[in-house]
């Protein structure tokens, strides 16, 4: 089956659309794209070039993909790219910004679900599975794991890091970088305890979760996971601590054991 294409919408001759892709009314798809099979673009949706997207994503109407990058200096000539995994719904007003190095790219991974006005900026990294709630805006060169869930307007600085598995209340402002598995909120931000709804869920139980909370205890009074016996988990929270950090880490609430 060729591509659904209504009447009113401007696809480019340029781009590159697989079988079963839909585009609504006044829809724009420019020269350089690229669509994945069984997507569907919405009324009124714009996929600039240097988009490539995978299959059965949903662009929902006046959502943006792929724009320029809100940076002063950048040269619209770059090219650079937005990359998009399969099985994303991208809301009302979404917008997602391309990368400002040559041969970079904005990532956006598989599953994941952004809800209205949210917004993913340029040269960040967006893990599968993971929800953007109402008006949630993350800036340049952040990167966000899998699984993380965002609350209604979480906003994150550039250059952080939000650990997978995490999730973060609604309204928090975040400057620094978020542990994985963990819950963050209040203003300041603090981490507060693990995401037990999002663990069970995600089926880290018994002893991996007990792994995971003792490691929290540990991590709250400064001592090393080392230890602890490993497990999938531990060694994602020990590879991630080790990584890079550009911002720093927000602190713990005050708990008692």
């Amino acid at each position: 089956m060729t591509a659904l294409i209504h009447p009113t919408a401007f696809v480019s001759p340029d781009a590159s659309l697989s079988k079963d892709v839909r585009v609504g009314p006044f829809a724009v798809i420019e020269a350089g794209a690229e669509i994945g099979a069984g997507c569907e673009v919405g009324a009124h949706a714009v996929v600039h070039g240097w988009v490539k997207m995978g299959a059965r994503n949903i662009v929902h109407p006046h959502a943006v993909l792929g724009g320029l990058p809100q940076d002063l200096g950048f040269d619209p000539a770059t090219a650079s790219w937005l990359e998009i995994g399969d099985d994303n719904a991208f809301r009302e007003g979404f917008t997602a910004h391309r990368a400002t190095k040559p041969g970079g790219s904005t990532k956006i991974g598989s599953g994941c679900y952004f809800m209205n006005n949210s917004h993913v900026a340029h040269d960040c990294s967006v893990g599968d599975k993971t929800i953007f709630a109402n008006n949630v805006a993350i800036g340049g060169h952040v990167d966000i794991g899998k699984n993380v869930f965002m609350g209604g307007a979480v906003v994150v600085h550039q250059f952080c890091r939000v650990g997978a598995y995490a999730i973060v209340q609604g309204t928090t402002g975040i400057n620094m970088d978020v542990l994985p598995f963990m819950l963050i909120g209040g203003r300041p931000a603090k981490h507060y305890r693990l995401n037990l709804v999002g663990l069970r869920r995600a089926g880290i139980v018994g002893d991996r979760l007990k792994l995971l909370s003792a490691a929290f205890r540990l991590l709250r009074h400064k001592k090393c996971l080392d230890e602890l016996q490993s497990s999938e988990e531990l060694q994602y929270l020990k590879d991630w601590l080790a990584a890079d950090s550009k911002r720093g880490l927000h602190g713990f609430v005050e708990l008692a054991d």
